[in-house]
């Protein structure tokens, strides 16, 4: 386990020697690069910061409107005749969104039945087979679309594609955690 721990606490200082050392070796300007990387970075995220701040606003009124516990009640009798705790619902959905706030309804979850429960167990897994899909979906759309050459004009198939690997891995979690308890 120490040789695990003194690998991990090297890579990141690898990691950087080897940059710059590949840098000094193609006689590159490392800092003029780094500055032009950084200023790249800040375009960005000045381009993504409309959309991720209006997924947290978003994010904030389905919790806090009930919205989330009234579709819960309302695919209840669904979703518990495949295994899928009703109480799992609003995990499952703002996960799709922001894996924060799902972090958030995951630890009121694990306080409520536990984190050796069945609905633990799969609270868990599907945090882990999940992806939050819209928001990677936005943030993907809009740090491409002034490139040309790399913009995505037709997204139908790749949120297609998405939601049907959640779906899986969903129904993969149902299963692991009946195998786990």
């Amino acid at each position: 386990m120490n040789i695990i721990s003194f690998l991990s606490n090297l890579m990141i200082p690898l990691l950087l020697f080897l940059i710059v050392g590949y840098g000094l070796a193609n006689k590159v300007n490392i800092f003029d690069a780094f500055v032009k990387g950084a200023a790249d970075g800040m375009k960005v995220v000045f381009g993504v910061l409309p959309t991720l701040i209006g997924l947290l606003v978003a994010i904030g009124l389905l919790r806090q409107s009930g919205f989330l516990e009234a579709v819960s009640k309302l695919l209840k009798p669904v979703a518990e005749t495949t295994g899928f705790p009703a109480v799992l619902l609003p995990l499952a959905l703002i996960k799709m969104v922001s894996s924060s706030a799902a972090t958030g309804l995951l630890t009121d979850i694990f306080k409520e039945y536990g984190t050796d429960s069945y609905t633990g167990y799969l609270a868990g897994l599907l945090m882990c087979c999940s992806e939050t899909i819209f928001y990677t979906i936005s943030v993907y759309f809009m740090a491409t679309k002034d490139e040309r050459h790399h913009a995505v004009t037709d997204g139908r198939w790749m949120l297609f594609g998405a939601l049907l690997s959640t779906f899986a891995g969903t129904a993969a979690s149902v299963v692991l955690a009946k195998a786990l308890t």
